[in-house]
């Protein structure tokens, strides 16, 4: 099916922006790079593949296929690496060497590895001292990420005093509305209705538009003229951005993702799967 995707594409002319010597690709963010240093992250754009099965170059994938989960982050690990004054042949030894590459085509391990995540300032719910953290990224125009609604708050439901639940913004490229409702759901986090908005956007995630979010924020009691006025503003785009940001760098594919304890989960978000796991990381393994 992806194949004859790419296929369509190359007959439909979505090749007008040719990424041989294009300055701009597709979900890659250059800002803050010196000319120099863009000049770089674009050389290895360019001559390195993408491990995701296309055969194509990053920026070539980038392009013509935007929603891959594998170039995107490759991508932002080479504008990073770029960033730091890396020479082309460097960056390439970072990329060839990270967990991502290595990791192409093997089947990944329930849990991974434990990792960073930022999570400053992202909001949350459940105990704060609580023993198991989930981070959950997520795109409120997901259909996905609105089934996985009901399976997290069963679970917090199932350890009120054990598990606490972060929520960040990583709304992909092809849902059209999902930054502009990430950016209301941060408005509604700034008036202390975070969750409530949250409910409101999963629960018509299918007809996320501008005036309906403002209707929603007044139904949850929130002051809708300072709510339209932030919504309006662009106050929180640069947020949902470094969230975004910060997602590509943790080699997110797609959402939901999650991270127990700062480590990758890769099974079902359902109940059922997931009590196992917060059970091994309350009691250990039995």
């Amino acid at each position: 099916m992806r194949t004859l995707f790419l296929l369509l594409a190359l007959a439909g002319g979505l090749l007008a922006q040719d990424w041989r010597n294009a300055a701009t690709l597709p979900g890659v963010d250059f800002a803050g790079l010196t000319v120099a240093q863009k000049q770089v992250a674009l050389k290895v754009l360019r001559e390195e593949s993408c491990v995701c099965g296309c055969n194509m170059k990053l920026a070539q994938c980038r392009v013509l296929d935007p929603s891959c989960g594998v170039s995107r982050p490759l991508a932002a690990m080479v504008v990073k690496e770029a960033r730091t004054g890396k020479n082309a042949d460097a960056v390439k030894t970072v990329i060839e060497n990270s967990d991502i590459v290595k990791k192409a085509g093997q089947p990944p391990p329930i849990l991974e590895n434990a990792v960073k995540v930022p999570i400053d300032g992202a909001p949350a719910i459940g105990p704060p001292g609580a023993r198991v953290t989930l981070v959950e990224f997520s795109d409120f125009e997901c259909p996905y990420c609105s089934k996985a609604v009901l399976a997290l708050a069963e679970l917090l439901k199932a350890y009120p005093k054990d598990v606490r639940l972060v929520y960040v913004q990583f709304p992909l490229d092809m849902h059209p509305h999902a930054r502009l409702a990430a950016q209301a759901a941060l408005a509604a986090n700034a008036q202390g209705k975070f969750w409530e908005m949250h409910d409101k956007l999963f629960a018509n995630f299918h007809n996320l538009t501008r005036a309906h979010m403002i209707t929603w924020a007044g139904q949850i009691g929130l002051d809708t003229e300072r709510f339209t006025a932030d919504l309006d503003s662009g106050k929180y785009k640069a947020q949902v951005q470094k969230d975004v940001n910060e997602g590509d760098m943790l080699g997110l594919s797609g959402t939901p993702t999650i991270f127990i304890n700062g480590q990758h989960y890769n099974g079902p978000i359902q109940l059922a799967e997931l009590k196992p796991i917060i059970e091994e990381q309350l009691h250990g393994k039995k």
